[in-house]
């Protein structure tokens, strides 16, 4: 591995992609809890599904054009031509390797993800095809890392694919809630709304988690190889204790909410205490954020195992 220009790219554009899908499936979440609420004009939740809407909207174009620019990055890498000439690169790597068909997947994923959000209509059918559109972006994710080394239908594959889903969610809830919808249920007459979404926040984020850990587990055990030495002494296993630190402090902040500011709230609807657990998500975001960044790194470093032989 070597860090450089066009591997701070990719990583730049991993990062880009994780953040932009994680966003856009909170934002869907967040918009299908409000939308009974948020769609009569008069309600305290419609600015809050307003924001949903729109962040939505704004994550999944962002996610569109980094599918875009990774794969630049992608072509320029693997055939050390320069960005520029990488352009004429492209359509070897969409058709003749594993990377191009995931790459493909995942961006023809985007595409039905941004046709939903754009449709005027909603129902059975458009949600449907929302989430068909998550896990496409999600299996396609999967087979750009190293999970495509044990073969495209492999457990490995299967791993990282629900891993990428649930790290969404719960990644995505945090982001979208914190930085964008919450705030906008700030209003007294909204307060009932605000604990309402608030605690579907909270137990959605509670399974996610649980399920991240696990896929996270086996991750971590197949990239070191079982090997605590080859965590400790690669920088692969670096980057992981990295990411790890960062999902503790995510989840400290986490446990923050669900056990203290989220019961107060229930108890009290102040708006100290709405504003505690608003802020407190927040700084959940940024730590997701982080997460995401590191992930992004992790997934073009050479994994423990493999690096040390």
């Amino acid at each position: 591995m070597s860090i450089d220009g066009l591997w701070i790219g990719q990583v730049a554009m991993a990062a880009l992609m994780n953040v932009a899908f994680a966003f856009a499936v909170g934002s869907a979440l967040l918009g299908a809890w409000l939308a009974k609420d948020g769609q009569t004009k008069v309600s305290p939740a419609r600015p809050a599904w307003l924001r949903a809407q729109r962040a939505m909207l704004t994550a999944t174009v962002v996610l569109v054009l980094a599918d875009v620019g990774w794969l630049l990055y992608q072509a320029a890498s693997m055939s050390g031509t320069a960005l520029p000439a990488a352009i004429g690169v492209v359509p070897t790597v969409l058709t003749q390797t594993h990377v191009g068909y995931g790459w493909s997947l995942a961006f023809a994923g985007a595409l039905v993800l941004l046709g939903t959000v754009m449709a005027s209509h909603t129902g059975v059918l458009r949600n449907g095809l929302l989430w068909l559109a998550v896990i496409m972006i999600a299996a396609g994710k999967a087979s750009l890392g190293h999970a495509a080394d044990d073969g495209p239908l492999s457990a490995a594959i299967a791993m990282q694919t629900l891993h990428v889903l649930v790290t969404g969610v719960w990644g995505g809830l945090a982001m979208a809630a914190g930085l964008a919808v919450l705030p906008a249920l700030g209003a007294s007459t909204a307060r009932g709304m605000l604990i309402r979404t608030a605690t579907q926040v909270s137990n959605v984020s509670l399974v996610a988690v649980g399920l991240v850990l696990l896929t996270g587990l086996f991750n971590a055990v197949r990239g070191s190889g079982g090997s605590f030495d080859a965590i400790e002494m690669s920088t692969w296993g670096h980057v992981l204790t990295l990411k790890l630190a960062l999902v503790a402090l995510a989840l400290v902040l986490g446990g923050l909410n669900r056990f203290s500011a989220l019961p107060r709230l229930r108890r009290t609807a102040s708006t100290m205490d709405a504003h505690t657990f608003v802020n407190v998500l927040y700084l959940e975001a940024l730590a997701m954020i982080g997460v995401f960044v590191a992930a992004a790194a992790l997934s073009h470093s050479v994994p423990a195992f493999a690096a040390l032989g």
